[in-house]
């Protein structure tokens, strides 16, 4: 009787974190580059039940079947699919097209399964910035502004980094007049609206955004507000676009979440049934434990 407690308790679990998981995908439709997470259980290991009979040595055994105690909330993946693009007309607003090919596969949701079974996720290119500390960070979000001291940051204040790696500033290095019209082409090299001239840093180099393009990109470690961070992968797995990805940058543009609200309604709701019968189970253990220790005990 206890082991089914357990197993509905497990369920009970196993459908709050998913209730949890899909509330935040809904709670981020409208973040721009919201990428949802889909919640991933699997069973506990199953027992073999079987029947001794007595407690001398040889006494015959008889195998009754397979016990399943339960289920859990493995983890929650993320689901790198391409959002659909919103028009904004701000020129401080860019949305990344991501379409990075591996030796031809065809993916579905962000991943494939190769001929000989290994799973293949699809590398996906992120913005990258910077931190309090100098800390490289990702995110496909792509409203940007430019703060006090002429550097390109995001909402939350990380500033933006260029292809050198530092912050990009857009203070013009011979007058110090802070540059206010810009045009940022497909590769995302920024651009003079005035005279179609690459802006250039203090060293003389032409700023672009460093658009990193990371292998696995469910393995970052959401921080909040649409930044990631990298604590798995290898520095061979994270590095700048190569020339021949299908990655373009789309100024004026903003990425959407690519939660689906319908669905997400749909498992929210399907959470919730799920959730309410493993309750239904574990009143109904509950009363018959009663019984077991108030009635039966009294006979």
């Amino acid at each position: 009787m206890l082991r089914g407690m357990y197993t509905a308790t497990a369920g009970m679990l196993s459908q709050q974190r998913k209730h949890d998981t899909v509330t935040n995908n809904i709670a981020n439709v409208n973040t721009p580059g919201f990428k949802q997470s889909r919640m991933v259980s699997r069973s506990f290991p199953e027992m073999l039940i079987a029947l001794q009979e007595g407690d001398s040595i040889g006494a015959p055994r008889i195998n009754m079947g397979r016990l399943n105690t339960g289920v859990l909330a493995e983890e929650a993946l993320t689901v790198n699919i391409q959002g659909d693009l919103r028009e904004t007309g701000n020129p401080f607003d860019f949305a990344v097209i991501s379409d990075i090919l591996v030796d031809g596969l065809q993916f579905d949701n962000g991943k494939t399964i190769t001929a000989d079974g290994q799973r293949v996720f699809q590398p996906q290119a992120f913005f990258t910035v910077l931190n309090v500390n100098d800390e490289q960070r990702y995110t496909r979000n792509g409203k940007l502004t430019v703060d006090a001291l002429g550097r390109l940051v995001t909402a939350e204040g990380f500033r933006v980094a260029g292809q050198d790696g530092q912050p990009i500033s857009l203070i013009d290095p011979v007058t110090g007049v802070p540059i206010s019209n810009i045009t940022v082409n497909g590769r995302g090299q920024i651009l003079d609206s005035v005279n179609g001239m690459p802006i250039l840093d203090a060293n003389g180099q032409p700023v672009a955004l460093l658009l990193t393009r990371i292998e696995e990109p469910m393995r970052l470690i959401a921080e909040g507000s649409g930044i990631l961070r990298n604590d798995e992968l290898q520095p061979s797995e994270l590095a700048p676009i190569n020339p021949n990805d299908q990655v373009e940058v789309r100024q004026g543009f903003l990425e959407r979440s690519n939660v689906d609200p319908t669905q997400a309604t749909v498992d929210i709701m399907t959470a919730t049934r799920m959730y309410e019968a493993n309750q239904k189970m574990v009143q109904y253990y509950d009363r018959s434990l009663e019984k077991a220790v108030n009635e039966v005990g009294r006979v």
